[in-house]
């Protein structure tokens, strides 16, 4: 079976940076994983992507070294299911609050003996490999989402389980959960306080930690927190902010100067 590099990676210590995708496009996926990001989340818990798209976008991105993951739309069995049988590997999975929600999420995620995933799909071994049944329980990485007060208080218990790969911050709702504006970024204290308290317990139970950031400035900033993986906006992110800051060119009468760069609208 293919390697998951990324767990590799997460099992050295070492830091990965990665984006997410939400448009649901088959062409901004692989411009993408073209960039050379670690990893790409295809985001089905907020992004308005069907399976069929899903698959396609996996497609896309395996076109490249970067490994196809899915933030799936819940907790739910047939949620984590299908983005895996369509070759996702590994699965970002929202709102696990509590020791039984982390227990149900890597059961999902696990084939029998360890957990109940079901067998099929054409896919999964196209991509990873003939003998992907055998390695798969070892290879796809299961990245609980803490978001929630309630989460924060029992990460030990939800670290305990084994068969987690990674935590990772939801910022937004983790803001809010503390009674905080949400926003990426947040240094209120109350919210450094908690992202602080869940990589300590990563640490304890050897679990990795992630969060969502909005600027490569903060990505550089939790990197020393001890944050492994890092996601840094979206595509959709980028292209507000790349468009914004052209359009306040233009407004403000900005002349471009000739550098001798390809101006034809061509993006390689």
């Amino acid at each position: 079976m293919r390697t998951n590099r990324v767990k590799a990676k997460l099992r050295a210590g070492e830091v990965s940076v990665v984006s997410g995708l939400a448009c649901g496009h088959t062409l901004t996926a692989e411009i993408m994983a073209h960039i050379g990001f670690d990893w790409l989340v295809i985001d089905t818990e907020h992004g308005a992507i069907d399976i069929g798209t899903t698959q396609s976008m996996l497609q896309a991105i395996s076109t490249t070294k970067t490994v196809p993951m899915v933030r799936v739309a819940w907790n739910d069995i047939v949620m984590i299911k299908r983005p895996l049988d369509c070759g996702a590997y590994g699965v970002v999975i929202p709102m696990v609050s509590t020791m039984q929600e982390a227990v149900k999420a890597v059961q999902f995620c696990k084939y029998p003996p360890v957990g109940i995933r079901g067998i099929g799909g054409a896919r999964r071994k196209l991509y990873g490999g003939p003998d992907y049944f055998s390695h798969a329980n070892e290879e796809i990485a299961v990245i609980v989402q803490i978001e929630t007060a309630e989460g924060v208080k029992n990460i030990d218990d939800i670290l305990s389980v084994e068969g987690i790969d990674a935590f990772f911050i939801g910022p937004n709702d983790l803001s809010a959960s503390l009674g905080l504006t949400p926003q990426l970024d947040n240094r209120h204290p109350r919210f450094v306080e908690a992202a602080k308290a869940l990589l300590t317990a990563g640490t304890r139970h050897k679990v990795a930690g992630g969060i969502h950031c909005g600027t490569p400035e903060a990505v550089n900033e939790v990197m020393e927190w001890g944050f492994q993986f890092i996601a840094i906006s979206s595509e959709l992110g980028f292209l507000a902010q790349a468009a914004g800051a052209n359009w306040e060119r233009v407004r403000s009468g900005e002349r471009v100067q000739d550098s001798g760069q390809d101006t034809t609208g061509e993006m390689y």
